[in-house]
Parts: structure tokens; C-alpha cells; sequence
């Protein structure tokens, strides 16, 4: 069941592989959902499929990916047909001339095709951007690389029909949620190490101050009794932000880094403010 959530693409942390783990932490029932990271999408699509809920918002402060969630909402046959024409020409030569490209200068479908196809062609399946928001990632060496998958683009459009998608901050995006509303937090982890920092899906870094305020946020939501859960790396500061909520272990495997040797399997914590589901109906 975790498996048939379309995968539209790669991103560093993409919880698709989580949810079996995380299934047993999700509420009973959804009725409105907020997602201010959306990231990959996964949560957020096995949310719409499996609980259809009546109200979905999606945000992030990434304006190109957000661009991407809208377009296969609301155009996604164009959408098709334009990375049809990039999956026909790929090239070296192709992908370099693409990536020049400024996005503000393009339509929105234009701009959605240019990102999947360098999402799904660039080394590493990974998104980074320079101080500049320039997309400066390398391309990879992918014999077939799956830039046009059709069947999951279609799915995703329709689950994704009557969410609100928008470019906000994350504590803009979850601002109507309301007691009995779910909401989940995927941000940028807090690096495990001082080498392992990568927080640049976008030019700004999410760091100790924005860690901190992203706690306060989760214990207004709690205040408001929203049911909340949040995802991020195994560490003590995590730890002790949330320390007066509960924290369980999931282990995850790390597809993501330019060493090879340390992809693998890592834990990572998952933070909600009720410990199971019979302490849901007490909130």
C-alpha cells in the first residue's frame, strides 16, 4: 500500500520510504491537513489517498517546486507532453543549455518541465541552489533516466484537485489550522554534524534560530489542540526542543550524499504531541 503513492520527484529526505513507519502515527481520521514542506510530496499524496480529507494545504517556500505541485494540479497533460520532448532530445548538451535557463523567464509549465527534468537527470537526484537561487547542480550519468512518468503524473494530479498550493513561510502556511487539524512538519533536518549541514533547497539556511522558531510554531499548534508531527535528524538539539512531547526513532536510509559510504541506514526522530492514537480522542 505504501508503494502505490505516485512519485513525481527525487528529494533529499523524500519520505516515501518512511510511511510504513509513520502510518501508525498518523491520526485516525483527516479531515483538514497542512503540509508547509512539502518537499517530495509523499506524505501529502498518501494523506489525500488514503484519508481524503475535505481541505489540504500545501506550502513551501520554494517557489519553483511549488510551481511544479500547481501545474500538475491544474495542467498536467501539457505538462506531459513537454517532458515527453525532453525525455526524446536528452543530452549533455541539453541538459546544460536547460539549466541556464531562468525560470522567471518561461511560462509555468515550461518552468515545472525544467524543473522535473533536471530533477531527474542531475547528479544525485539533487536539489541545491548557489547564493544566487541558481540551480547549480551537475548532471548525472543515468543510462534511461524516468523523466517523464506519466502514470504517476496523472495520479498525482487528481489527488492533488482542490488542495490549496502556495509560496509561504511555514509558520504563513499552517496560520488557519485549527483544533483537530493535522499538521506535518518536514523541514530541513538540523545537521547531524558540523560537516553535514545541507540546508540549500533554497538560498536561505534553516539553522538553530529557524529550528527554534519552528518548535515555538509546533507548541502553538498544540496550544490550539492541533494534532502535530514533525520529522528531523536524531540529535540532541532536536531532542531537547521538543523534549515535553513524544519522540519516537524511525530508521531511514540515506540515498542522498556525495560520499558513498555514508548513504545507508540512519535514524531519525519522529515528534508528535499525543503518544498514540487513544490519546488522539483526548485532545
Amino acid at each position: 500500500m505504501m508503494n502505490n503513492i505516485p512519485t513525481i520527484i527525487k528529494w533529499a529526505g523524500g519520505k516515501k520510504q518512511l510511511l510504513a513507519q509513520f502510518e501508525p502515527l498518523f491520526p485516525n481520521r483527516i479531515e483538514h491537513y497542512y503540509d508547509p514542506f512539502i518537499g517530495g510530496g509523499a506524505v501529502a499524496l498518501y494523506i489525500s489517498k488514503h484519508f481524503k480529507p475535505k481541505e489540504v494545504y500545501l506550502s513551501d517556500i520554494n517557489e519553483e517546486l511549488i510551481n511544479v505541485y500547481t501545474v500538475i494540479r491544474d495542467n498536467v497533460e501539457e505538462l506531459i507532453r513537454e517532458l515527453k520532448e525532453y525525455k526524446k532530445n536528452h543530452s549533455k548538451e541539453l541538459y546544460y543549455k536547460v539549466r541556464a535557463i531562468n525560470p522567471k523567464t518561461i511560462s509555468d509549465v515550461e518552468r515545472a518541465s525544467r524543473f522535473i527534468y533536471l530533477n531527474k537527470t542531475c547528479f544525485n537526484g539533487l536539489y541545491r541552489v548557489n547564493s544566487k537561487g541558481e540551480f547549480n547542480v551537475p548532471m548525472g550519468n543515468y543510462k534511461n533516466p524516468a523523466i517523464c512518468s506519466e502514470r504517476d503524473l496523472r495520479e498525482a494530479s487528481k489527488l492533488l484537485k482542490g488542495a490549496r498550493i502556495e509560496v509561504a513561510q511555514f509558520y504563513e502556511g499552517i496560520k488557519g489550522a485549527k483544533k483537530g487539524d493535522f499538521v506535518y512538519f518536514d523541514p530541513p533536518y538540523y545537521p547531524i554534524s558540523k560537516t553535514s549541514s545541507f540546508t540549500s533547497y533554497t538560498k536561505d539556511a534553516f539553522l538553530e534560530k529557524e529550528q527554534s522558531k519552528l518548535a515555538e510554531v509546533f507548541k502553538e499548534l498544540d496550544k490550539k489542540k492541533c494534532h502535530v508531527m514533525l520529522s528531523n535528524s536524531d540529535t540532541d538539539f532536536i531532542k531537547n526542543l521538543y523534549e515535553n512531547y513524544d519522540i519516537r526513532k524511525v530508521k531511514a536510509t540515506r540515498m542522498i550524499n556525495c560520499i558513498a559510504e555514508k548513504r545507508g541506514k540512519i535514524n531519525e526522530v519522529v515528534v508528535t504531541n499525543y503518544k498514540n492514537k487513544e490519546k488522539q480522542g483526548k485532545l
